[in-house]
């Protein structure tokens, strides 16, 4: 090959090099655009339409806490906080560990050294109990 030819050649690749750069970016650019007509920003939405959006985080919110063996526990219902500190500690706990924390009953008695049969007992009886105490 002679030095026309190579440089001929590198001509042209550097020709098809900037086409594909050309045509490239322009695609980038219209990809942008259309992205940019389709999207708002937040501060662009009108205070309506940012309120649907919005979620507001409840993790601070006043609860009432129940400490069980190393797990605190947080009861937001304040009727329900209420009903759950009248129980003795024993039950409270019980419907704390089943209900709150989905703890199953052979868990629950291990933890308490109690029968899983006895664990179920008190649960049943603690429900009906905070149903009263609820209704009343």
């Amino acid at each position: 090959m002679d030095l026309n030819s190579q440089q001929h050649i590198a001509h042209e690749f550097d020709s098809y090099c900037k086409k594909v750069l050309k045509y490239y970016a322009r695609d980038h650019y219209a990809a942008n655009k259309q992205r940019n007509e389709q999207e708002t920003t937040f501060s662009g939405l009108s205070e309506r339409d940012f309120a649907e959006l919005a979620v507001t985080d409840e993790y601070f919110k006043d609860a009432f806490h129940f400490s069980v063996f190393d797990y605190d526990i947080g009861v937001t219902d304040e009727a329900l906080a209420e009903a759950l500190q009248a129980l003795p500690a024993d039950k409270r706990d019980i419907v704390l560990l089943s209900y709150f924390l989905d703890m199953p009953d052979r868990e629950i008695a291990e933890r308490m050294n109690l029968v899983r049969r006895t664990v179920a007992y008190r649960k049943a009886a603690t429900l009906r109990e905070l149903k009263k105490f609820m209704e009343g």
